[in-house]
C-alpha cells in the first residue's frame, strides 16, 4: 500500500524528472513546498523500496520501478480528469482539484473500470498522455506555440499547465484542443502573437504562447 504522501512525492518526481532520469532534493522541496530534511527522509524510504538511488549531496537517480510507480499515480489522476469531462460534463478547467482527491483511491479495479468505460483513452482533457496499466506512456514531440514562426500552421494539442484561470481564459478565447492555429504576426517588442483561429484574428501574449503546446 502506498500512502497519500508517497503518491504526492511520486507525482512530483514524474513532473520533474529529466532526460537523465534524475531529480534533485531541492527541486522536490520547492515543487512540493516541503522542507528539505523531510524530502531527504522520504527519499531514504524510496531508496529502501528501490524507487530511487539515493546518495548524499547528489541528484536522485530514479529507477525503472520508481518511474513506473510515478506513472501509475499520474494515470489515476488523468483518467479521473477524463472521466469528469467525458461522463460528468465538467469543464476542463474544473477537474484538476477533484482529480487530486480521487487519485489517492487504492483500487486498481476502480481505475481499470473507469478506463474501460472511457474506451481506453490515450490522452486526458488537457492533451497529456495517460499512462497504461503497466506505466507505459506515449512520448509526445510537441513544441510551444512561442517557438513557432510567422506562417506556421499548427494544431493546438496540449497545455503545459492545467491552471483553472488559464483554461478559463482559453475558453473565452474559444481556443480548445484540436484547433488549427496560423501564426500571422509576431511582435518584436514583447513576442506576442497575432494568430488566425477559425478565421478570427486573436492576439496572444508571450505568457499564453509559452503554455500552449502544438504539433504541425
Amino acid at each position: 500500500m502506498i500512502s497519500l504522501t508517497e503518491e504526492n512525492y511520486l507525482k512530483a518526481i514524474f513532473h520533474l524528472i529529466n532526460e537523465e532520469s534524475t531529480v534533485t532534493i531541492n527541486e522536490l522541496s520547492k515543487f512540493l513546498n516541503v522542507k528539505m530534511p523531510s524530502v531527504n527522509n522520504m527519499m531514504k524510504k524510496f531508496a529502501e523500496k528501490k524507487w530511487v538511488i539515493y546518495e548524499s549531496y547528489k541528484p536522485l537517480k530514479i529507477t525503472d520501478s520508481g518511474k513506473t510507480q510515478a506513472a501509475l499515480v499520474v494515470r489515476k489522476h488523468r483518467l479521473t480528469e477524463m472521466f469528469l469531462v467525458e461522463k460528468m460534463n465538467f469543464g476542463w478547467e474544473n477537474v484538476h482539484e477533484i482529480a487530486e482527491q480521487v487519485e489517492h483511491i487504492q483500487s486498481d479495479m476502480f481505475f481499470d473500470k473507469m478506463d474501460e468505460i472511457l474506451n481506453y483513452p490515450k490522452f486526458d482533457p488537457h492533451g497529456e498522455p495517460i499512462p497504461d496499466k503497466e506505466g507505459n506512456i506515449i512520448a509526445l514531440h510537441l513544441k510551444k506555440l512561442s517557438a513557432c514562426k510567422v506562417g506556421d500552421q499548427v494544431v493546438f494539442t496540449a497545455v503545459t499547465i492545467s491552471d483553472d484561470d488559464f483554461l478559463s481564459f482559453l475558453n473565452v478565447k474559444n481556443l480548445e484542443l484540436g484547433k488549427k492555429i496560423e501564426i500571422l504576426e509576431i511582435e518584436k517588442y514583447d513576442s506576442s502573437m497575432t494568430v488566425n483561429v477559425d478565421g478570427v484574428r486573436k492576439i496572444l501574449s508571450k505568457v499564453v504562447c509559452e503554455k500552449i503546446l502544438v504539433k504541425p
